[in-house]
């Protein structure tokens, strides 16, 4: 069991460079409004427009998972240029195995607007895992809450 939990944490991270912060998909809205690593501008945007719409207990893998393009959300995370990262199965040959194919995890990065087209069936079939949310800061910078 602590190796679930570890493994759990290990996807509840905040991050920051020159231009993006990075949140670990599995914060759920609560725990980002009462962790203070969390940018202010992030907590006040989720509190003033993600929560009316959304659960406090909801993921951020989970919201991203099922968002689609007419939610309050997108419109609010496409303005904040929002990417996701996500790991997907894929089938590869093996050089060392004589060719075998075989499935392993991938990981990418795609913008919202075209991760949000997938359908929840094409994310499934993919076996798309959501790893983090990433925030360009200069669009966080002209978003006004």
């Amino acid at each position: 069991m602590l190796l679930q939990k570890q493994s759990y944490e290990d996807y509840k991270y905040v991050m920051a460079d020159v231009g993006n912060v990075y949140l670990g998909a599995r914060y759920s809205y609560e725990e980002l409004l009462q962790n203070e690593d969390v940018p202010f501008k992030i907590r006040a945007i989720v509190e003033r427009y993600i929560l009316p719409q959304s659960a406090p207990e909801t993921t951020l893998e989970s919201e991203f998972y099922h968002m689609t393009a007419d939610s309050f959300t997108y419109r609010t995370c496409r303005q904040l240029k929002a990417r996701v990262k996500y790991s997907m199965l894929v089938e590869k040959r093996s050089l060392f195995s004589g060719g075998k194919k075989k499935e392993v995890y991938t990981t990418e990065i795609m913008g919202i607007e075209n991760f949000v087209k997938m359908s929840l069936a094409q994310k499934q079939a993919r076996g798309i895992l959501i790893q983090e949310i990433i925030l360009d800061k200069l669009a966080m910078m002209v978003f006004t809450v």
